[in-house]
């Protein structure tokens, strides 16, 4: 009566995991999204009080706000850190709540382009009005 005995069944635990760890970029991952969240703070707290001191004022004096150059970087990136944090934070609920790797993959590329495309096209508008 002799079993077939698995080669998994005969390794410890750490024998099974081993060469099976992590992809080395979790830890990046991690300190860019603290890092953005940081940066985001002053800078959306920057754009919430301007935003609410041009209410009421004419579409030419928010123009010309836009097109100051301090505003113009400031605006320039809050909008990349924006995206680029959001982009992050999606990504790690996508891989978190999708099992099959061809579909969070999907995803995941699907986000990441569509923050990189919706990002561009608010930096160009902002361009457009500064230069």
């Amino acid at each position: 009566m002799s079993e077939h005995v698995s080669s998994k069944q005969m390794q410890s635990p750490l024998g099974r995991v081993r060469g099976l760890g992590s992809a080395k970029g979790g830890v990046h991952h991690w300190w860019m999204q603290r890092v953005t969240s940081i940066a985001l703070l002053p800078l959306t707290l920057w754009f919430v009080f301007s935003a609410a001191s041009l209410a009421g004022h004419s579409y030419e004096t928010t123009l010309a706000w836009i097109g100051r150059p301090f505003n113009a970087v400031l605006l320039l990136a809050t909008i990349g850190l924006s995206f680029y944090h959001a982009a992050m934070g999606v990504q790690v609920v996508l891989e978190d709540y999708i099992r099959s790797e061809f579909n969070r993959m999907a995803s995941i590329l699907a986000v990441k382009a569509l923050c990189v495309v919706l990002a561009l096209m608010a930096m160009l508008a902002v361009l457009r009005i500064a230069v």
